[in-house]
């Protein structure tokens, strides 16, 4: 679970600010691969935990984090605040087990990729520029050829990557309606508290049906830590110190990183045009954004 990486891009009326610093652009990368690699990590705790097993660590991991950034005030919040907390919760749950699932079926680089167009699919529709139409059918070609029937294309890890991708794009707008009623990081704080809580019982079911060992669960862990603690807390300094554009736009390798650490950490590699499936979809989102600006 990450802040929303593609709200910042949406806001393309904002002020000029000064170009990205050279700490900025290394603390991005950094959190881009700490993503990335908490993923791989997680992926490796698969065999005896299963990918639940590792999305309910990863949700105890965010909650402490989150509530120890945000401290919120529980009892103060009212109903029209608690609503949108409680959807942002399930959104959150959903999210992470859809994109371990995909992990677990198609790989790190095309489950990551799948996802990606959730935030991209909201980007596109902010505006209603031609440059725009072209962006989403050049999405649309990559994501067309991913899916593209195979011998061994995995449907159910696609519509993972695809359900994925319509739960990042809904925590994007509910992340955005909950700041606004709020405050601070209380009711990302609150979500994640309620998604840890929704996955108790799941927790306490894999551990009695699949007793996990040391190894796994220290995986489990260091995913929750990468993936989760990491690029939430590096992203709180990013934004104050890299223009909006620039952090959505480095948000756009992030299928480039799956793919690289999948190759690297997990074997996974991929064909060429698989390759260039990918490039397509970040090809369309770094066009998207560089026409924003201009």
């Amino acid at each position: 679970m990450r802040t929303a990486p593609s709200e910042p891009a949406l806001a393309t009326s904002a002020p000029p600010t000064p170009p990205a610093s050279p700490a900025g652009v290394a603390a991005m990368l950094g959190s881009g691969l700490s993503n990335q690699i908490g993923a791989a990590t997680g992926s490796l705790a698969f065999p005896a935990i299963g990918p639940v097993g590792v999305v309910a660590v990863r949700q105890y991991v965010a909650a402490a984090v989150l509530l120890a950034v945000g401290r919120p005030a529980l009892r103060g919040f009212t109903w029209r605040q608690w609503r949108p907390v409680i959807l942002l919760a399930v959104v959150f749950a959903t999210m992470n087990l859809s994109l371990y699932t995909a992990i677990d079926r198609v790989g790190l680089g095309l489950a990551v990729t799948l996802e990606f167009l959730g935030p991209l699919a909201i980007a596109l529709a902010a505006t209603r520029r031609r440059t725009d139409v072209l962006c989403a059918l050049l999405a649309a070609a990559g994501v067309v050829t991913l899916m593209r029937p195979q011998p061994s294309t995995d449907y159910v890890g696609m519509a993972s990557g695809l359900l994925g991708a319509v739960c990042w794009a809904s925590y994007i707008k509910l992340n955005q309606k909950v700041g606004g009623l709020v405050p601070g990081a209380q009711g990302s704080a609150a979500a994640a508290l309620l998604s840890a809580v929704m996955f108790l019982p799941v927790g306490l079911y894999v551990v009695l049906r699949h007793p996990p060992t040391a190894v796994s669960l220290a995986y489990a862990v260091a995913a929750g830590v990468l993936a989760s603690a990491v690029p939430y807390l590096v992203d709180l300094y990013t934004l104050r110190h890299v223009p909006a554009a620039a952090f959505g736009l480095f948000m756009s390798v992030n299928p480039v990183l799956a793919a690289v650490v999948g190759w690297v950490g997990l074997g996974q590699s991929l064909g060429r045009t698989d390759g260039a499936a990918i490039g397509a979809v970040v090809g369309a989102n770094v066009l998207s954004i560089h026409f924003s600006r201009r």
